[in-house]
């Protein structure tokens, strides 16, 4: 089997931790982005080590291009090649209505959840495309129901963050398709993660999974599930397209 390196950033909690031990679990050298909680992303790393699987920890703000560059170059000198790129870090903040918003909260969010995931791809695309002396891998944009619903009087910013990356999915899956890059994207829908928390409302699962054909919250795994899918050989046809992991939302 041809050595497989992942990088997932914002990969301490949630959904990208479920996705590091998932694809540690699968094979995959594994390189856990994280911004501020460098304890998470300690125990995570520690956790499958002692599963018999290969994990470091890589300290970065993807909203800060240095950053990102710097955290690049640290996977190419400890794990190798990057074949696989989960472009997970995301931010939201607190519930409240379009007339309520201010340019300093879109300027935050945009930067993590656009700007980031764009230098990201860019940084991947340096590496996995054939037009630049890399031999393939494949890209997995983090996105969410949120750009479908639109998130009224909660998240519209958030939201619009995520209609921006599903975009951006559909474009660059395009321009590096035939230079062995796929580029795909998971909608997660209401998932049991902090991230609610930091909107304020860290119930927020349970007061809407009654919304959801499936009467339920998701799990961070299911999610993770559906990542490692897309990144696989099973998925070999597959670029430019979505996962909705939404319960039937």
């Amino acid at each position: 089997m041809d050595k497989r390196v992942m990088l997932i950033t914002g990969g301490s909690r949630g959904i990208g931790a479920a996705t590091a031990r998932l694809a540690a679990a699968r094979g995959y050298a594994v390189a856990v982005n994280y911004v501020h909680n460098r304890q998470a992303a300690d125990n995570l790393i520690a956790s499958i080590r002692a599963d018999g699987g290969k994990a470091i920890a890589v300290q970065a703000d993807v909203a800060v291009e240095s950053d990102v560059v710097r955290m690049f170059v640290e996977v190419d000198q400890h794990l190798g090649t990057l074949t696989a790129l989960v472009n997970n870090a995301g931010i939201l903040e607190r519930q409240a209505r379009v007339d309520e918003l201010d340019a300093a909260r879109l300027a935050r969010i945009f930067a993590t959840n656009v700007t980031g995931c764009f230098i990201c791809a860019r940084e991947a695309v340096r590496r996995m495309s054939t037009r630049h002396g890399g031999s393939g891998g494949v890209i997995v944009n983090l996105s969410s129901i949120a750009a479908r619903l639109g998130a009224p009087a909660e998240y519209v910013d958030y939201a619009a963050s995520k209609g921006a990356v599903d975009t951006m999915t559909i474009g660059l899956a395009k321009e590096v398709a035939a230079e062995g890059v796929r580029v795909n994207g998971v909608r997660p829908g209401v998932i049991y993660t902090e991230i609610h928390a930091s909107g304020g409302e860290p119930g927020r699962v349970d007061r809407v999974k009654d919304a959801v054909p499936m009467k339920r919250g998701g799990e961070a795994e299911e999610v993770a599930q559906a990542i490692l899918w897309l990144l696989s050989d099973e998925a070999s046809y597959v670029t430019g397209t979505f996962v909705d992991v939404t319960g039937g939302r």
